[in-house]
Formats: structure tokens, sequence, C-alpha cells
């Protein structure tokens, strides 16, 4: 489903919610011009907030900045 009516959207709300859970997106018009856009909620910055939480319990916490003896493989 790309584009609804408001009035369709009224009348078929809980199917189109359930679309746009899935990763649809639908454009509303109002007598046939958008205006607005339904989309599924972003929650890349909460699940990135998650998985640095994560990394911290196990990251140890070192000089990065001073230059290394060693060289890499990928250098040579």
């Amino acid at each position: 489903m790309d584009t609804i009516a408001v009035s369709e959207l009224r009348a078929n709300l809980m199917s189109v919610l359930k679309e746009i859970q899935h990763g649809s997106s639908v454009n509303i018009t109002s007598r046939g011009v958008v205006v607005a856009k339904l989309v599924p909620p972003d929650y890349s910055q909460e699940n990135a907030r998650k998985k640095l939480l994560e990394i911290g319990k196990s990251a140890k916490i070192g000089d990065i900045v001073s230059p290394i003896d060693t060289q890499w493989e990928a250098l040579n």
C-alpha cells in the first residue's frame, strides 16, 4: 500500500497500522493531495546505545592516541 485516502484510512486503520509495523510506509491523501506519511518508528539510535552499553561491559580503556611500536602486517 503506497497511498491511501483519509476516509479509507479511517475505515481500515488497524490493517494499515499492521502493514506499517511490518516495514511499509503509507502516504495519506486528502482530496488527492498528500498531507502526511506514516512510517515505522526508527529505533536505530536506541539500538546503537544498547550495543555500546554491551560493548562497554567488556571493553578496556587505554591509550589509543600514542603510536605503537609494532608494525602491522598490512603495512609490510
